[in-house]
């Protein structure tokens, strides 16, 4: 408070010339940023539709969240910031139920196994029955859930952001097992979500690597470096891993913060290649044959499953801070920060559509069911899409 009053004091005397100073101490000056691409004016190929579109409550609230689409067998399921979650029809967007826990969501909703479960910002675990909406249990784990809960093998699996991976009891919410890492002293805020891969739960953390755990009994399989720390100052020292990590036949495709991106064998943990050119906080989609990347730009890639190699590059969506691709049919489909859906070709990368859901940002990965696009704002707009209904609707 004394050092404040001292600068007001300063800034009083000395006028203008004191605030900007001030302002390039604490705010660092002037943004020197590139800014986002505007969008520009193409040929549309396909003609983009909406089926509906709801409000699931407020969404994130301006925070910084995981909450996405999840759907399940005829549902799709939302939660917003203030504790609001709703499961609605798949086709139609008509309610199912809906439940006011008051809570404040930071994660979520997870599906799986009758359940819908979120984590919230006060290290509390929520689950519902998936088909009623009837609350289940709530318990407390260790710190701030940020990380999507999993459902898998009777059990759920919650990260926080202490480093903490639990597995909770389907049934009662008992804590079956938990396993402690150790986190840097600066980190990008957000975890990835960790996957089940047969009878192991595989993460990545923000000292840049990967760790797998038994899901029996948490104990541990092994660990691999994806992305090792470098340069002088902390920020160039970040490696965080939270992009969701993806799977197919058995191997773990991940992205680090400015590290890389790797294929990893989910048997022993080795690496099978990696790409250190590109860096991603955002995520993956893929497809049979490829891997498809919003990078730390927002340039959108296909890479070779294979060996990482790319394949085409899509930049003139740079830096409009892309969500993750979903990938379905021949299309890939990415949010962003002014609530546009683009539609790409998996062929080249072309965009193909465009349409814009809301005025809010699309941080959440889109979700596909079928021909169907779902997709969460963060103001709270759930809508779906589908390609080739009636052209120019929208």
């Amino acid at each position: 408070m004394r050092l404040l009053l001292v600068l007001l004091l300063c800034l009083n005397l000395l006028g203008c010339a004191a605030v900007d100073a001030v302002d390039e101490f604490f705010g660092g000056g002037v943004d020197n940023a590139e800014p986002p691409k505007p969008l520009v004016e193409f040929s549309q190929e396909i003609a983009v539709s909406k089926v509906w579109k709801e409000g699931i409550g407020s969404g994130s609230d301006g925070q910084v969240l995981n909450l996405a689409p999840a759907l399940t067998a005829g549902k799709v399921f939302a939660a917003d910031r203030h504790g609001l979650v709703q499961a609605r029809n798949l086709s139609n967007g008509d309610l199912y139920w809906e439940a006011k826990t008051g809570l404040p969501v930071s994660a979520g909703p997870g599906v799986g196994g009758g359940l819908a479960v979120l984590g919230t910002a006060k290290g509390q675990v929520v689950a519902f029955n998936s088909e009623t909406g009837n609350s289940l249990w709530t318990v407390t784990v260790t710190s701030e859930v940020l990380s999507i809960p999993v459902v898998a093998n009777d059990r759920v699996i919650v990260r926080c952001t202490d480093g903490t991976v639990s597995a909770l009891d389907a049934k009662t919410g008992v804590r079956l097992w938990s396993y402690e890492t150790s986190v840097p002293p600066l980190s990008v805020r957000g975890t990835g979500t960790p996957v089940v891969m047969e009878d192991h739960v595989i993460g990545g953390y923000d000292n840049g690597k990967l760790l797998a755990l038994r899901l029996a009994d948490g104990k541990f399989v092994w660990e691999t470096s994806i992305a090792v720390p470098k340069g002088r100052s902390e920020v160039e020292r970040l490696v965080d891993i939270d992009a969701d990590p993806v799977t197919a036949d058995g191997v773990i495709y991940v992205a680090a913060h400015s590290g890389g991106v790797g294929a990893v064998s989910q048997t022993d943990g080795d690496v099978l290649w990696h790409n250190d050119n590109l860096s991603s906080h955002s995520g993956f989609g893929l497809d049979w044959q490829y891997l498809y990347l919003s990078d730390s730009i927002s340039d959108v890639w296909q890479l070779d499953l294979r060996n990482g190699s790319s394949l085409w590059k899509q930049s003139d969506l740079q830096r409009r801070q892309l969500s993750a691709p979903a990938v379905y049919e021949s299309y890939v489909v990415v949010g962003d920060f002014e609530g546009y859906l683009h539609w790409l070709s998996t062929t080249d990368g072309r965009l193909l559509g465009r349409v814009q859901v809301t005025d809010a940002p699309i941080a959440a990965k889109p979700a596909v069911n079928g021909d169907t696009v779902y997709v969460y704002a963060s103001d709270g707009t759930l809508a779906a899409y589908r390609v080739g209904i009636q052209a120019g609707a929208q």
